[in-house]
């Protein structure tokens, strides 16, 4: 079992080095395909032992070996990160199908989060992923798509309501992503992901408001708390469910 997870953890790290390209390219209307990758300050076409995911920012030391100029950790992060959040789906799904879904789905979320944090939007290909691979896992996990349209209706629902009260105080790319994740993870969880993302966008508003990093005027990307919350209730929805009607069935 444990060598099953590691070979996710290394399948999710190598995914991330692509990860990352989408991240940094795509936004600003880059092909993920050409040119190669390249250090971008001195232009220096990087070999593949630049590119050892993970292990090779900290074998150079963060830095580029030909103008040993630094890199900033989040690639690193975004590498790591991928692969710890593909080893735990492990713990939940079994090989096969499923697996691989929820693969893509994590991946989506990563690219979108990051994305969004860097340019306050959220792009209509990572929804249209997210849509189409949502309705197949649907139909080979869920194996009920009653409950997987009324959780994006729900959700997507909830947030058309806040866009339109909010005159434009919430993206339109919140709603749109709001009706995928609720796609993927149907009824009842569609109340347990927004629950999640307002309890904790909230929290961290507060603070980057209270510690002056963020003014009230300034722009505070949403979709990074939708995406936190997704893969948590996608993974752990119906243990925090039973938790909670346990709790207050004890009281």
């Amino acid at each position: 079992m444990l060598i099953l997870f590691l070979a996710y953890f290394v399948i999710g790290i190598t995914i991330g080095s692509f990860l990352n390209v989408c991240i940094y390219r795509l936004p600003v209307g880059m092909s993920i395909v050409s040119p190669p990758s390249r250090c971008g300050t001195c232009g220096h076409r990087l070999g593949a032992l630049d590119m050892i995911p993970v292990l090779s920012y900290f074998m150079l030391g963060g830095k580029c070996r030909y103008c040993h100029t630094p890199y900033s950790p989040r690639y690193a992060l975004v590498e790591l990160l991928t692969g710890v959040l593909f080893a735990l789906a492990g713990t939940t799904y079994l090989p096969g199908i499923n697996l691989f879904l929820v693969f893509v789905f994590t991946a989506c979320l990563i690219v979108i989060t990051f994305i969004d944090f860097d340019h306050q939007i959220i792009m209509n290909r990572f929804v249209l992923i997210l849509l189409v691979f949502g309705a197949l896992y649907a139909y080979f996990y869920v194996h009920n798509f009653w409950s997987s349209l009324v959780g994006m209706f729900f959700a997507g629902g909830i947030m058309l309501v806040i866009y339109f009260l909010s005159r434009g105080g919430m993206g339109e790319g919140d709603v749109k992503l709001s009706f995928a994740l609720g796609l993927w993870l149907g009824w009842p969880n569609a109340a347990v992901l927004l629950l999640l993302a307002f309890i904790m966008g909230g929290v961290v508003g507060v603070a980057l408001l209270a510690t002056k990093l963020k003014t009230r005027k300034d722009p505070i990307p949403f979709g990074p708390y939708l995406c936190i919350a997704a893969y948590l209730t996608l993974l752990y929805g119906p243990y925090m469910i039973y938790r909670y009607w346990q709790f207050f069935a004890t009281r």
